[in-house]
């Protein structure tokens, strides 16, 4: 009851109703509704299903996985619709956060399960961490509970492989749950590893943990032995509490290290070279002031609706796009044919990252004659390319996807041939897309990887006729309220009532 109690209270801030509104609604009181949501109630299934009704959620199916949507396809978007800040920047912050000794406020924070299972685990070894609308208030226990920790959701994410860089300035040995989130094939963290030992960490891998054991040592320099985003983060993380220099080399310079570079900077580690391969880092002793910092502006985010207006053939306008993060993106698209227009730069709430506002134009497409492909920053976004895949549906000619990064993410691609696509796939990385075909509707499952589950959403928008995608958690994982966002701009897209 716990958990729904907090799993309903945070979808009715997110929903911006109060508790008395709710109470209103469901004929009964305030008091009833603080009571549920403290777990200290329990709870019907016919008022499940009010509160469910009330706020849009189905939940007595809540459990991650069990959440499906509708869309009728086949209609124009129009409108505004802003981008939002971005998983891969929030769960990296939240890491971050174990840093300090002092109070962490975050503006601007996703509501995405990636990062409520984040704050769950922090929760559970002690930190106190507070929603303020979009704004959270991390405050640190002065020891970690580690052996209280929240196992199920450390497991459910990815990102928990991140929090060893920080714990090693707080813990001497300690153990964590191995990660999960996305399943795209071997995503080895043996580079995280090969990194964390020139400090003096050694990391035992179990069967369902991570043993780690610190003798901290200061190393002048490291090569990252890929130029992985949560590694590069991770090695941040080791060297921030580290007074010497250390020179990071490999580096990945994408959207969300830049991020985290600007975070630590605010606590006075001084970072060289961000935006580049090369990150020369000299720490502090002690991490502890009150800090405040805004979240930047999500290039996928931006991207996901550039791919749905091309696909729905429609004109809208996307504000807050950080232009640096999708100049090649767009560059490609506009070879393709992709017509738009884009607003002088200004600046986000952080002061660093360049946003310009995009407004797309119905556009006749061609496939491009070389390959698609995805590079480590400043190349086309790992994150952005199955859009291509979605997009080249549409493109009068053959594209070819190289998806070289991930083991098997091209075969979830294939999936688009059920919604009409002509699609070959030539080996577990390139797929050939034969375009331009008219998509039809239909009901699918939502494979278990982000990217792969939201261009089927975006095929579904320029499907006619209803289409269902159920099991839509890996979508929720990095979107926040995508459906209402979507219906904001036209869009026909509802949760499956199914009471």
């Amino acid at each position: 009851m716990n958990n729904i109690g907090h799993r309903i209270a945070d979808m009715r801030e997110t929903k911006g109703i109060t508790q008395a509104a709710l109470a209103k609604q469901l004929k009964t009181t305030q008091s009833a509704i603080a009571r549920i949501e403290a777990g200290k109630q329990n709870v019907s299934a016919d008022m499940l299903k009010r509160i469910g009704q009330a706020l849009g959620k189905n939940l007595i199916t809540l459990s991650p996985g069990t959440v499906n949507i509708q869309i009728e396809g086949g209609k124009k978007l129009s409108g505004t619709i802003e981008t939002n800040t971005s998983k891969n920047g929030a769960v990296g912050l939240l890491c971050a956060s174990l840093l300090n000794r002092g109070t962490t406020t975050l503006h601007r924070m996703p509501r995405i399960e990636e990062v409520h299972r984040i704050i769950e685990v922090l929760e559970s070894i002690g930190v106190r961490v507070e929603w303020k609308d979009t704004t959270i208030v991390i405050t640190p226990p002065k020891k970690f509970a580690l052996h209280k920790i929240d196992v199920e959701a450390a497991r459910r994410t990815r990102s928990i492989v991140m929090f060893i860089g920080p714990l090693i300035h707080r813990l001497g040995n300690f153990s964590l749950p191995q990660s999960g989130g996305c399943k795209l094939g071997s995503r080895t963290v043996m580079p995280h590893f090969y990194a964390l030992e020139k400090y003096g960490v050694h990391i035992e891998t179990t069967e369902n943990s991570y043993e780690i054991k610190t003798a901290f040592t200061s190393p002048e320099e490291i090569i990252l032995y890929e130029s992985g985003d949560t590694v590069t983060e991770n090695t941040l993380f080791a060297a921030a509490e580290n007074p010497n220099t250390t020179v990071i080399k490999y580096a990945s310079a994408n959207y969300m290290v830049q991020e985290v570079c600007a975070f630590l900077s605010l606590f006075g580690v001084k970072i060289e070279g961000i935006g580049t391969t090369t990150l020369t880092v000299t720490g502090c002793a002690n991490i502890n002031q009150d800090i405040e910092y805004t979240l930047s502006e999500d290039p996928t985010d931006s991207m996901f609706f550039l791919a749905a207006a091309i696909v729905t053939n429609s004109a809208i306008t996307i504000t807050r796009c950080p232009i640096n993060f999708l100049e090649l993106e767009l560059l490609k698209l506009e070879k393709m044919g992709f017509q738009y227009k884009q607003s002088k730069p200004y600046l986000s709430h952080n002061g660093q990252t360049r946003l310009v506002d995009i407004t797309t134009k119905p556009s006749k497409l061609v496939s491009l004659h070389e390959k698609i492909y995805a590079r480590p920053y400043p190349g086309l976004n790992i994150d952005n390319l199955p859009f291509f895949a979605v997009i080249a549906t549409q493109a009068e000619g053959q594209t070819l996807i190289h998806d070289w990064v991930y083991e098997k993410r091209a075969i979830y691609f294939t999936e688009l041939d059920k919604l009409g696509a002509d699609t070959v796939l030539a080996d577990p990385h390139r797929i050939y897309i034969n375009g331009p075909t008219q998509l039809r509707a239909t009901e699918l499952i939502c494979p278990p990887a982000l990217r792969p589950a939201t261009i089927l959403l975006i095929a579904m928008l320029g499907a006619s006729g209803k289409s269902v995608l159920r099991n839509i958690y890996s979508i929720n994982r990095g979107y926040e309220k995508l459906v209402e966002r979507l219906t904001s701009i036209g869009a026909n897209v509802s949760y499956l009532d199914e009471f």
